[in-house]
């Protein structure tokens, strides 16, 4: 089969215009330590859209989307681009939109990094955080991209999730670059599912100009895009990677037809992934990139591939965006998500494996109810020479902590008085451990979560509260101990 024509252009050849010149012509990069480590003979290829400039595939894309959008007429001179996105895309329209001088607002779900967020913001473009609620919801991230859009003049929503030129971005162009990089032969290709434009457009491609590819798609446990329907039914309800997988709706782009199989990741193994590739290859990527090649090892030895044969995984993106995700270890051990191997090599600290049980606990537990007034709040805690009290229901049900801090604040700002109920000044920035919980993830979860860990202890659907751990609670374990 002959690679098909295209120009591309050598690195360094000629000064670019602008950032957009630079957008596509990615490269295959052949992967070596981590397929030799699973036995696996074929070629495995990555391509790698992270060396795009703003750092993902959504480059692509965004540059297509709104090049229609401009010969259509539907985007003019000074408009607003709006766009609900988990991140990446948002980057890429705000980079274009800066060149071509258009304004940007995008919606984004409290999912995802922060990172994502203080990028756009940088870029000038508005950003509007929402809850992570169902698709069709009033306050959802899409649903408030949408009535945006209705109030502002002069504003486009291009939509990702159904855009024909999302899927035709990959069809004519990343397609392309893959088949002259792979001079026409393509044995398999695996690609994650978020808006569906990727693997579309790829797996058309394959499907017409390289027939005997094995198309496989990627679906995160969680999530129900995968086919059959059946292999959807995991538990899983939610899950940490971002960019791939829904499970309250199929985006239009989504053309499951050109999917040969499909499997499942999940979280521990996508991550743990990705941070070998960084190790192992070199290759500083994100999340759903562990989340493809977890999968593809897998699928490559189903397909029994051989030596001589290719087997070619888009990474979508970069580690830029999850530097205080996944590449985080206390966010990893927060998460459970360092299997038992990897947490052995992580143990930094003499105290590292100890658990809870250990610290001296306070017996009973000091509590109070969401109608406590503020004023029997400070007063318990000024009697008890604490700072801190947990707020319960009657059914025994946390709501939430009340702090000497929390009160002050509101009260110092005139936003409660001392005859109001506790649940007006609650603090929910904590975890639930448990005494068999070790002090690793314990550190992890002050660290990243808040201040306070609610030790409690579970018999069936109900729960006792045992104490509360706080940075100086620890900090005393270690000065006593070690």
């Amino acid at each position: 089969m002959e690679a098909i024509p295209k120009e591309i252009l050598p690195i360094g050849s000629k000064t670019l215009a602008n950032v957009v010149e630079f957008i596509g012509n990615t490269p295959l990069i052949r992967l070596n330590s981590i397929p030799a480590s699973m036995g696996i003979k074929c070629e495995v290829l990555a391509k790698c859209e992270f060396f795009g400039p703003g750092g993902s595939h959504k480059d692509r894309i965004a540059l297509q989307m709104i090049e229609n959008a401009e010969k259509s007429g539907e985007l003019s001179p000074g408009g607003t681009i709006i766009e609900p996105t988990s991140g990446n895309t948002g980057i890429a329209i705000a980079m274009i939109a800066a060149v071509k001088g258009y304004k940007c607002i995008f919606t984004m779900t409290d999912k995802n990094s922060q990172e994502k967020v203080e990028i756009l913001r940088a870029m000038g473009a508005k950003v509007i955080m929402v809850p992570g609620l169902p698709r069709d919801h009033p306050g959802s991230y899409i649903s408030t991209a949408v009535r945006l859009q209705q109030e502002t003049p002069n504003s486009i929503m291009l939509n990702q999730y159904a855009n024909p030129g999302n899927p035709e971005a990959h069809y004519e162009n990343t397609g392309v670059e893959i088949l002259n990089q792979c001079s026409g032969s393509v044995d398999m290709i695996v690609v994650g599912a978020g808006t569906g434009g990727a693997i579309t457009g790829l797996g058309r491609r394959m499907k017409a100009s390289c027939k005997k590819c094995i198309v496989v798609g990627v679906d995160p446990e969680g999530s129900t895009l995968a086919e059959p329907q059946a292999i959807n039914q995991t538990g899983t309800k939610a899950w940490e990677v971002e960019g791939i997988g829904h499970n309250d709706f199929t985006p239009v782009n989504l053309d499951k037809s050109v999917v040969d199989k499909w499997y499942k990741s999940n979280d521990t193994d996508s991550l743990v992934m990705a941070r070998r590739l960084i190790q192992e290859e070199g290759l500083l990527v994100g999340g759903s990139s562990g989340s493809v090649m977890s999968c593809a090892l897998q699928a490559v030895q189903d397909a029994n591939l051989s030596p001589g044969q290719k087997c070619v995984i888009l990474f979508p993106d970069s580690i830029r965006n999850y530097m205080t995700k996944f590449l985080t270890k206390s966010w990893m051990l927060e998460k459970n998500l360092l299997n038992e191997a990897e947490l052995e090599n992580e143990q930094e600290h003499l105290w590292w494996s100890r658990k809870v049980s250990e610290l001296s606990l306070e017996s009973p537990v000091l509590t109070l109810t969401p109608s406590s007034t503020i004023e029997k709040a400070v007063m318990t805690m000024k009697f008890m020479n604490v700072a801190h009290i947990p707020v319960i229901e009657d059914n025994g049900t946390i709501r939430g902590i009340v702090t000497s801090e929390g009160i002050m604040t509101k009260l110092l700002t005139k936003k409660v008085t001392k005859d109001e109920a506790v649940e007006k000044v609650l603090t929910v920035k904590y975890k639930k451990i448990t005494e068999d919980t070790t002090l690793a993830k314990v550190s992890a979860i002050l660290n990243t979560s808040g201040d306070y860990a609610v030790i409690v202890k579970r018999n069936g659907s109900s729960e006792t509260i045992q104490g509360i751990l706080t940075h100086t609670d620890l900090l005393g374990y270690m000065v006593q101990n070690f």
